[in-house]
């Protein structure tokens, strides 16, 4: 989707786990478009870096340390956000963890899978709950789930189950929220170039012996396009949602992966 500068002029944006790929992208496209952008981040050199790359665009954002398995990190963010208007127009839950869990691993797995759901899931819940309040009539949520969250893959019963479960949690919170005029969407997106992409990627060619060269060969055929996304296609898909263009858009689970899940 093109860039529509000015489209979200006046607003305010809150998005996690923005230091690196898909959050990244969405922290900057949201600014390009006219947003203030609060972009959640773990570390002040990455909030650093990241709003003087918004600024040297013309844009506005501020960095925000969030660590979203802490409650208190994410009270004190979420407020820091919502300054000084105590309001928020745009709140995108990107923060996320991936990893294998196999059935016949050792308490690493059990480990793996209890802090898998509580970044993916419980995360994204503890965002809501302190952004309720300040969140203005007629707002937009956005969270990022997965194809994963739309079918299994093996050794991932955490994360596929966190996907699965960020989905059901959307839908739920868009009747609850539809009243005020606040839309709940998720973005599913495949095989996706970053960080968190090729580990999923390697992770997925050792379940199903594959080397990495064949695993990432194999995630791009997957879609029917043929090409593993980039996150900037991520990021225009949640700049629409974001936008006034899908105000009669909620409870959606939007799949962009190149045709490789068709409902």
């Amino acid at each position: 989707m093109s860039q529509t500068p000015g489209r979200l002029d006046g607003r305010k944006a809150l998005v996690t786990g923005a230091s690196r790929g898909i959050g990244r992208a969405i922290a900057l496209r949201l600014a390009a478009e006219g947003a203030v952008v609060a972009c959640g981040v773990r570390s002040e050199a990455d909030g650093d870096a990241l709003v003087a790359e918004i600024a040297a665009a013309g844009g506005t954002a501020v960095g925000i340390l969030l660590d979203v398995t802490d409650a208190a990190s994410v009270a004190t963010g979420v407020e820091r956000a919502a300054r000084p208007d105590r309001r928020l127009d745009i709140v995108v839950n990107n923060a996320g963890l991936a990893g294998t869990t196999p059935l016949d691993g050792d308490e690493r797995s059990d480990l793996a899978f209890a802090k898998i759901f509580d970044v993916n899931v419980t995360g994204s819940w503890r965002v809501l709950r302190a952004a309720h309040p300040f969140l203005a009539d007629g707002a937009r949520v956005v969270n990022l789930s997965s194809v994963s969250g739309r079918f299994g893959v093996p050794t991932q019963a955490a994360y596929c189950g966190a996907k699965h479960a960020v989905i059901g949690m959307t839908r739920a919170l868009a009747l609850e929220l539809a009243p005020r005029k606040i839309t709940v969407n998720a973005v599913c997106p495949g095989w996706v170039d970053t960080e968190m992409g090729r580990k999923g990627i390697r992770g997925y060619g050792k379940a199903v012996g594959l080397s990495e060269d064949e695993a990432f060969a194999a995630a791009g055929k997957m879609a029917p396009l043929g090409s593993v996304l980039v996150p900037e296609e991520i990021a225009g898909l949640v700049a629409w949602l974001a936008s006034d263009d899908a105000r009669s858009v909620t409870g959606q689970s939007i799949v962009i992966d190149g045709g490789q899940v068709m409902p």
